[in-house]
């Protein structure tokens, strides 16, 4: 199944990276399926997966079918401290330019909406603001299905790009 290899290439790249929590990367992977997404069958990828209440670190690689593939970090809690103003400061930094930063009040929409994710390059002192008061970050960048053929590489490397951004 292609999740299940691109789970093994994004072990790869993470452990390469001593920054990561610990605690975060002894979870396994994990591949969910669901039929009803806004009305579409949907399967998600989560590697690291640390869900805890009040404290968050996942990677999420999800399918959406007929929409797109998206790579999204989701922090909150203790890991949202430790690495929330590094993804705040990224948008001055080069390769920011295709990421977008959930806006949205609810951390468990997925979709690319305006009501849910803006690009970050476009976002406003003022919405920074409320993204720090907010009890998450959510990072994503989406591509569209146009390229089925090449679509491993460029997701594992915007996860590596997502992994990368952590450390700086």
């Amino acid at each position: 199944m292609f999740l299940e290899e691109l789970q093994l290439r994004q072990q790869n790249i993470i452990h390469n990276f001593a920054f990561i929590p610990g605690e975060v990367l002894k979870i396994s992977p994990k591949v969910s399926k669901g039929e009803n997404y806004k009305g579409l069958p949907w399967l998600v990828l989560d590697y690291p997966r640390y869900f805890k209440p009040g404290n968050i670190f996942a990677i999420r690689t999800l399918f959406w079918w007929g929409n797109f593939f998206s790579t999204t970090l989701h922090l909150s809690g203790m890991y949202k401290k430790k690495f929330g103003e590094k993804i705040l400061s990224f948008p001055d930094k080069p390769g920011s330019d295709n990421f977008f930063i959930c806006i949205s009040e609810d951390q468990w929409q997925h979709h690319f909406e305006i009501s849910n994710y803006l690009p970050l390059k476009e976002i406003s002192a003022a919405e920074i603001e409320k993204i720090k008061a907010r009890s998450f970050i959510k990072l994503g960048k989406k591509n569209a299905l146009k390229q089925p053929a090449a679509i491993a590489e460029v997701l594992c490397n915007d996860y590596e790009e997502i992994v990368r951004m952590l450390g700086r």
